[in-house]
């Protein structure tokens, strides 16, 4: 067989990268991906308790391992905002949205913000 001639920057487009999980500190109580267990949250990153799609979610400053699709138009409970899903960057499952951008000004505070149902997340260390 004959040597491919591609760059080793072409070769590395063509192979599976490895996905790296940011990990939490164990000191802290934590939520992860009830699907394959990646830290997505330290509790002290919980704003409230909202609603979502699939019942019960929670809202979130901060979040890791999460991955962001497109942003796009949603008219929710709280009126019409900017939202993009997001997933598990583990095992892919949506795990619920991002707000990019909030239409009324009483809803501002989300910009930015993650909501995670928890039809999706586990409790993990600390928690009595």
């Amino acid at each position: 067989p004959e040597l491919s001639e591609e760059t080793p920057a072409e070769m590395v487009k063509m192979t599976k990268s490895k996905t790296f999980q940011a990990y939490l500190p164990n000191c802290h109580r934590t939520y992860s991906c009830i699907h394959c267990r990646a830290h997505l949250a330290n509790h002290d990153e919980l704003i409230s308790k909202a609603s979502g799609f699939q019942g019960r979610a929670y809202l979130f400053n901060s979040v890791v391992n999460v991955g962001c699709g497109p942003a796009e138009e949603r008219v929710l409970l709280t009126g019409l905002h900017a939202v993009a899903d997001i997933y598990c960057e583990n095992c892919k499952t949506t795990l619920g949205w991002k707000y990019e951008h909030a239409f009324e000004s009483s809803q501002k505070y989300k910009e930015g913000k993650f909501i995670i149902e928890l039809a999706h997340m586990i409790k993990d260390n600390g928690w009595e």
